[in-house]
């Protein structure tokens, strides 16, 4: 099953009063596990970038001013992102929001929101009452952190397939067939340890006539046809 995992930087935090979306970042899962084809790009947000979004994710206008509109980008991240596949995001309706925002203002259909995987929703239900943030999570499952100085849409991506991963079991079908070799091994290893003890005596009398009188009842024995 294909899933793409995306997040996004913005200019403020609501597209209804003219924030923009500045950065994408999209990464492609099969069967929960990344392939290694990713989408990336920023955009030109067609307005100034507050100076605490810009300290959120370091995107000026400067740096801004040469980058692509959305228009220019859409039939790519459109393409990438298919027509049914689900889309993983943190804190999904504030993504899907802004996304869905840039498509209308320029005539596209939005995306369905029935393709949404919330992660924010998964955490909560998975650890009620526990921090939920990107940062919380990543500590929670030991995904390193080292590289994420600031927010960064593809970065924030590869780290949300991984704690993705782990929010729907992560290595625990590993540990479940590691353990399951393990016991069918020491069962195994049981059974080989159990034998007969020899016997210390010869048949009795009795033994050996009730044998004869079973041998005798065969059919044509096998022992008895001839090459």
């Amino acid at each position: 099953m294909r899933e793409v995992v995306f997040d996004t930087e913005t200019t403020g935090l609501d597209p209804l009063s003219g924030h923009r979306v500045v950065e994408i970042g999209c990464v492609e899962l099969m069967n929960h596990v990344a392939t290694g084809q990713t989408f990336h790009v920023y955009l030109n947000p067609q307005r100034p970038v507050p100076t605490e979004a810009s300290m959120v994710h370091g995107l000026t206008d400067e740096f801004l001013a040469d980058k692509p509109v959305f228009s220019e980008v859409v039939d790519t991240f459109l393409a990438f992102v298919g027509e049914d596949a689900p889309l993983v995001a943190h804190n999904a309706s504030f993504d899907m929001g802004f996304i869905n925002a840039e498509l209308v203002r320029i005539g596209f259909s939005a995306l369905a929101r029935s393709r949404m995987i919330d992660t924010v929703a998964m955490a909560r239900r998975k650890f009620p009452g526990a921090p939920a943030s990107l940062d919380a999570l990543c500590k929670r499952f030991n995904i390193d952190l080292s590289d994420r100085k600031l927010h960064g849409a593809l970065l924030d991506a590869r780290l949300l397939a991984e704690v993705y991963l782990e929010l729907r079991g992560g290595r625990q079908p590993d540990l479940a067939i590691a353990s399951e070799v393990a016991a069918t091994a020491a069962v195994v290893e049981q059974r080989l340890r159990e034998h007969r003890p020899p016997r210390l005596h010869a048949p009795s009398d009795e033994e050996t006539s009730r044998h004869e009188d079973f041998l005798r009842q065969i059919k044509n024995p096998l022992w008895k046809r001839s090459g």
